[in-house]
């Protein structure tokens, strides 16, 4: 089964590229700027042909593609160049590709949880005597709101942020009754709880074991705060990149997404339920290709908006443009620089993978 599970994955990037990149394509054709070529993938053209104005390519390397506009860094006269289209136009066709990864990842996540039998919500449903939420006047029925700030939607949210506050200075805000209460300076600590066998270990001691009824507004709505939970993940992280938390070892590139997709596909109890899994993957990497491209880093979506509103806001004050092609000369600086941080990655996962 490894080699469908390989294909699968591969099948889910070009996917995601595709859409990405239709995105762009779709905006910039409603908008009526030219697009002279439409590619999946990078490196080499394998084949492709030519409808009106526009080349449709397919390309070598499962590593990216681009929808190929018109004096996208320059200036070439034309009309229905980039450059020339009015500058809500261009955050539209800019913000497309991530937005479409963003609903492709919504909608594979709707279907995933219409198969399921319930969400699970954060309602506490049990609580352990010995539990530091219980000595604080937390009760069974109560619903966990948030956590210093940060909302929890549904049971996975109390792990996500598991390790990321201090466990005996916590604000944390409950649901009571229909009634929020907020709980200043809290400790939320693990303790050593025995189970039926006698076994002990370090938990909570409070079970979040309540479901929400299975119907189309609700699975409508546990799939929007999954991919929420997806974006929280990505932010975290960066975070843990910046702060030190986490370092090059931890990242991976595309050899290495794939093989662990490929890793939880044969897990899989079922060949259903591995397919499952690996599409589960694919939603969390559209919503992550949706956040990561509109980061402001020159080369991606995202650093091109930040350009265009510095351009737009420079324009409206004094009445001048700046050239296109010191930003177009930054973003291929910046895009030498992040292929060879996918390089790296790739022959680091591969070393992984030959080391295992």
């Amino acid at each position: 089964m490894t080699l469908f599970y390989i294909v699968l994955a591969i099948l889910i990037f070009g996917f995601l590229i595709a859409v990405h990149e239709f995105g762009h394509f779709i905006t910039a054709k409603l908008c009526g700027v030219r697009v002279n070529e439409f590619s999946i993938n990078m490196g080499p053209r394998l084949f492709g042909w030519k409808r009106g104005e526009t080349e449709y390519s397919f390309r070598l390397l499962p590593i990216g593609g681009f929808c190929a506009m018109e004096g996208e860094d320059e200036v070439t006269g034309d009309p229905r160049a980039f450059t020339a289209a009015k500058w809500w136009k261009r955050l539209i066709i800019l913000c497309a590709g991530s937005f479409m990864n963003l609903l492709t990842g919504f909608v594979v996540v709707i279907i995933l949880f219409s198969s399921v039998y319930a969400m699970q919500t954060t309602k506490i449903t049990g609580m352990e005597p010995g539990s530091a939420l219980a000595e604080q006047g937390v009760l069974v029925g109560d619903e966990i709101y948030s956590i210093n700030g940060r909302r929890t939607y549904m049971r996975d949210d109390f792990d996500l942020l598991d390790g990321r506050f201090d466990p005996t200075d916590v604000e944390l805000v409950l649901v009571r009754n229909g009634e929020k209460l907020t709980f200043e300076h809290f400790r939320i600590e693990k303790r050593e709880f025995a189970d039926d066998k006698g076994k002990t270990s370090l938990r909570y001691g409070i079970t979040l074991g309540s479901f929400a009824e299975k119907n189309f507004v609700n699975v409508t709505r546990f799939a929007a705060y999954e991919c929420v939970d997806f974006a929280r993940m990505v932010w975290y992280g960066l975070s843990d990149l910046f702060t030190g938390r986490a370092g090059l070892k931890e990242m991976g590139g595309v050899v290495g997404v794939v093989d662990f997709m490929v890793q939880t596909g044969e897990n899989a109890s079922t060949v259903s339920r591995g397919i499952q899994n690996v599409l589960y993957l694919g939603a969390f990497i559209a919503v992550n290709l949706a956040v990561m491209n509109m980061l402001p880093i020159p080369a991606l979506d995202g650093g091109r908006v930040l350009f265009l509103l510095i351009n737009t806001v420079f324009t409206a004050v004094t009445g001048r443009k700046i050239n296109p092609k010191y930003e177009g000369w930054i973003h291929g600086a910046s895009m030498i620089l992040l292929f060879g941080l996918m390089g790296v990655l790739m022959v680091k996962d591969v070393l992984t993978i030959l080391n295992r």
